[in-house]
This record gives structure tokens, C-alpha cells and sequence, in this order.
């Protein structure tokens, strides 16, 4: 971590970062893992184990953000672009249209693999860096409310809590380590903005008619991929698992580490 960031937040950091961990221990204590780990858990449970953890993610990713301020690493070389095939080229001049046939079922069908006992464990995913974007349902206002309501979840009723408890494990280590975290960030905004600045410094196309366009293919158009298309972090608006009204301590932990994150985004560096 880069020194002048490390005196300027590392005391802020370590703060929330202590408070943060005892949210984790109380999260093991629910899902079980202090003793081995459980396959299933009642709902209601389960629904405590979301109201901690969401806010706890969202927080852990803002003290990621505030100690990869002032972190500088080199920019990727990044590959040239694949050029067009055939029937790519014929579909980006509106030469070739390929309807897609939903097969229904006969999609849904796959061949049961052998189980072998001794596989090791999957590894445990990398910790999500970015807030997962908004989710708006447009169908919403059409949808017919059910005309014999709605019959709300047993509580008791138990459910499978394999991912979840990967979560929480994954928040762990992501807390653990949180140098590696904010430098794993610095990459992944360093590589977002050279595949940008490749992009806009790629040559316009030629126009529609021209000679020019009639002779030579147009150059491929390098793709941003998915994870590097947004810009920032954070999310517009408040993080993930934010309340208005501070219910539990984890509620005031993801707001001081919203601001942390704020700050040291759009304080200037000095280094």
C-alpha cells in the first residue's frame, strides 16, 4: 500500500476494520461456522444473517475504495482486438439476421456426473469489489396483483445455506488481507481506463455510402468488457444495505465508511 495513503486513512482504516470483524464473529456465531459450518438454517435466521451481511459488504468495499487512494500501478498492455469473422461482419452491416430458437425443455435436460468423493472443495470466490448495479422491475405496474394474496414464508422452514456461508468466509479474508483488496481495485480501475482510452482513441468509421466503407471492412470496434464498464466502485446513491434509521451497529459502520470512501475519493493527493 502506498505509504502516504497508509498514514493518511490507516488509522481511520484499522478502526472500522476492528468493528467490522466483530460483525463477522457475530455472523459465524448465526450461520454456524465457528463449529464446522451448517447445510441448512431456518429462514428466520437466514433473514438475520442478510440483514448483517449486506451492510457488512458494503462497508468492507468502502474501506477497500478509501485504501486504494494514492495507490498507482501501470497500465496494462492490452491485446489488439479480435478481428470480425464472416458472419459477424455480414451481421454488423445488416447483411445477416439470426433468429434464435428457444428450444423450451429440451434445454433443461443435462447428464448426471459421477460424484467423486474425493474431489477437493471449490474454491472460494474472489470478494466482489463493485456494488451490484440497481435492479428496477418496469413490469411491475402491469403485473395483476394475486387475487388470493399472498401467503407470507415459514420462518422455520429451512434452507440451504451453502452460498451464504461462502459470503461470509469471502468477507473474512477480503478483511484479513486489505492491502491485497485495495491492489487488486488500483488494477481494475488502472486496466477500466486504458480499455476507455483505447476505445476513444480507436478511428471513426467510415461514413454509410462512402467509397471508402464500399472498399475496406471497418475497423473492429474494441468492446469494453461487463465488469470493466463502470467508472467507479460505488454506486450512485446510498451503498447496498443502507437504512435511513440505524437500527443496529453495522448500520452506522457502513455510514462512516461511506464517507471515509467519499473523502478519500475527492481528496486531492499530495504524494
Amino acid at each position: 500500500m502506498d505509504k502516504n495513503a497508509t498514514d493518511r486513512w490507516g488509522k481511520a482504516i484499522e478502526t472500522k476494520r476492528a468493528a467490522l470483524l466483530r460483525i463477522v464473529a457475530a455472523l459465524f456465531v448465526y450461520s454456524g461456522l465457528d463449529g464446522g459450518g451448517e447445510d441448512f438454517l431456518p429462514r428466520r435466521v437466514v433473514r438475520r444473517i442478510l440483514r448483517l451481511l449486506r451492510p457488512a459488504e458494503s462497508a468492507v468495499r468502502r474501506l477497500i475504495v478509501a485504501a486504494a487512494a494514492g495507490i498507482e500501478v501501470e497500465a496494462p498492455r492490452l491485446r489488439p482486438p479480435r478481428p470480425l469473422t464472416g458472419i459477424e461482419d455480414m451481421q454488423a452491416r445488416g447483411l445477416l439476421v439470426i433468429h434464435e430458437v428457444n428450444l423450451g425443455l429440451a434445454r433443461m435436460w443435462r447428464p448426471e456426473e459421477p460424484v467423486d468423493p474425493q474431489a477437493p472443495p471449490p474454491r472460494l470466490p474472489a470478494f466482489r469489489l463493485i456494488d451490484p448495479p440497481y435492479r428496477f422491475d418496469w413490469k411491475a405496474c402491469r403485473r395483476p396483483f394475486p387475487k388470493d394474496g399472498v401467503v407470507p414464508a415459514d420462518g422455520d422452514e429451512e434452507v440451504a445455506v451453502a452460498g451464504l456461508s461462502r459470503r461470509i468466509v469471502t468477507l473474512k479474508r477480503a478483511l484479513d488481507d486489505l492491502p491485497a483488496q485495495a491492489l487488486r481495485l488500483a488494477r481494475w480501475q488502472a486496466h477500466g481506463d486504458a480499455l476507455r482510452k483505447a476505445r476513444d482513441a480507436a478511428p471513426p468509421a467510415a461514413a454509410e455510402g462512402s467509397a471508402t466503407r464500399r472498399r475496406s471492412r471497418p475497423p473492429p470496434r474494441r468492446e469494453i468488457p461487463a465488469r470493466y464498464r463502470q467508472t467507479s466502485p460505488m454506486r450512485p446513491g446510498w451503498p447496498p444495505g443502507y437504512r435511513r434509521k440505524p437500527v443496529h451497529p453495522v448500520d452506522d459502520l457502513l455510514r462512516e465508511c461511506h464517507a471515509l470512501a467519499l473523502y478519500a475519493m475527492k481528496a486531492p493527493d499530495t504524494s
